[in-house]
């Protein structure tokens, strides 16, 4: 297969490398091309690793997590662009707090959609991948990503909307990304329970009842394991956000690759034509896809 392309749209430094980061760096490792876009610079960001909790790191946080975001992209081997949009912050409170003006989830949806056309005409993606509609959890800046995402799929390939932004040009698949199922979870405990190791995911499983199972939207699954290594050192690169002591790192790398060695997607919307299940975000696209491409557009 000729060398492809996949876009991957975030919210915050670091959602690259939690989220489908073994999928890139298999890609990019047989010859693809993957860019992450950054919506924001993550400057609302709480300092979630306490060797990082110092001065002069949260005097410069921004610079800072811009350093680390660099860092991760080289790990993964991915290009990277930022939108340039403002880190809304999550609430908290009873009731919430109003958002930050100048947020990017206040921002109109024009607004924040046109840039990432822009960019859609300029990398020329075949795959675009996302949030749902939950944003994967309820962060305003994760809710309103999903919201950009869509719109800047629907718009890139229409000549008539963002003029001035390039080339039109239409993705041809899209996904959403879902890496927490219950499914998942649940075969990670069973599997360090049956070598005697204590569950850190316990609480998180009793409380699942009130919550939506994205696994059960999972159409697509992604060998990955032999990449989980290069992921864990993306995570690691965003330091402030990351501690390496933390839930992320506490079922042994043998233990995943055994039970769970896949990253798990759910195709949205195709353009060519790809049954389900699959295990590739690239299934049903081949050397002629640019071609598929522009046939569409003049149609």
């Amino acid at each position: 297969m000729s060398a492809l392309r996949l876009l991957s749209v975030h919210a915050h430094p670091d959602d690259e490398s939690s989220k489908g980061a073994a999928s890139s760096a298999r890609y990019i490792s047989e010859g693809h091309e993957v860019m992450v876009v950054t919506c924001t610079g993550g400057e609302r960001g709480s300092i979630l690793n306490p060797a990082m909790d110092r001065p002069e790191v949260i005097a410069d946080l921004p610079a800072v997590r811009r350093a680390e975001m660099a860092r991760a992209a080289e790990i993964l081997g991915v290009q990277h662009r930022w939108l340039g949009f403002v880190d809304s912050g999550l609430p908290e409170g009873d009731p919430l707090p109003p958002l930050p003006e100048g947020c990017f989830a206040l921002e109109d949806l024009d607004v924040a959609t046109a840039p990432l056309v822009a960019l859609i005409r300029e990398f020329r993606p075949h795959v675009l991948v996302t949030y749902d509609e939950n944003g994967g959890y309820p962060h305003p800046d994760h809710i309103k990503t999903h919201e950009v995402s869509m719109a800047a799929f629907d718009a890139a390939g229409d000549p008539d909307r963002f003029p001035g932004t390039g080339d039109p040009w239409q993705p041809l698949k899209l996904y959403y990304s879902h890496g927490f199922s219950k499914a998942r979870l649940l075969a990670f405990q069973d599997a360090l329970e049956a070598r005697g190791i204590e569950s850190p995911y316990k609480e998180w499983l009793a409380n699942w009842a009130d919550r939506p199972d994205p696994g059960l939207r999972v159409t697509t699954r992604v060998e990955c394991a032999e990449w989980f290594g290069v992921r864990d050192q993306a995570l690691i690169a965003h330091a402030t956000q990351i501690d390496p002591t933390s839930r992320w790192f506490l079922v042994p790398p043998e233990i995943q690759r055994e039970v769970w060695p896949t990253e798990d997607y759910e195709l949205v919307r195709s353009l060519v034509d790809a049954p389900t299940p699959e295990d590739d975000l690239f299934a049903g696209l081949d050397a002629q896809a640019d071609a598929q491409v522009a046939v569409r557009r003049a149609g």
